[in-house]
């Protein structure tokens, strides 16, 4: 028969630590670079972030309804002109003071940083601009009048066999009175 014989802590050399409270994160994390009043702990040591040029305008866009949202939430989407369609969209400056506001609609809403990729239009350009839902802004030039296609024009118009709005009347209508 064994007998059953009651161990202590010390006999079984059991080491038993409680850890109470918060963990210090400055002995933790001590590899830690700080941005402003951002701490940013990287994978590795020499890691190094690539050069980012922030957009100058956001293209926003209402993706929630305005329906059930605070006041304080539909002025600012009021302000920014977002109170119509769901599919509506702005274009604002990336400024402090609007970031505060888009900031404050988050979750209402869809900002994408809008790129020129073709570099940005100049005033003459306006009319020739095309915002993309992805935010790029494409700008297509006016290419003008060309020679091969005056000449091709005018020469099709000249032609005596083409299909003008006389002609297809008067055979449309020969048709109909004579179907057979």
């Amino acid at each position: 028969m064994s007998s059953l014989r009651l161990l202590t802590p010390l006999q079984l050399n059991l080491t038993l630590a409680r850890s109470y409270g918060k963990h210090n994160k400055k002995f933790l994390y001590k590899d830690g670079k700080k941005y402003e009043n951002i701490i940013y702990y990287p994978r590795t040591p020499d890691h190094q972030d690539p050069p980012v040029e922030p957009a100058k305008l956001f293209r926003v866009q209402r993706i929630k309804p305005v329906k059930g949202n605070p006041f304080w939430e539909k002025r600012l989407l009021k302000d920014l002109g977002l109170d119509g369609k769901q599919s509506d969209f702005t274009v604002v400056k990336n400024i402090p003071e609007n970031n505060a506001r888009l900031w404050k609609i988050k979750h209402l809403i869809k900002v994408t940083p809008i790129t020129f990729p073709y570099g940005e239009p100049t005033p003459q350009d306006i009319k020739h601009t095309i915002l993309k839902e992805n935010g790029e802004c494409l700008v297509t030039k006016d290419i003008g009048p060309v020679e091969v296609r005056d000449a091709a024009r005018e020469a099709f118009d000249k032609q005596p066999k083409r299909l003008d709005t006389e002609l297809l009347r008067k055979d449309s209508r020969l048709k109909w009175l004579n179907p057979w």
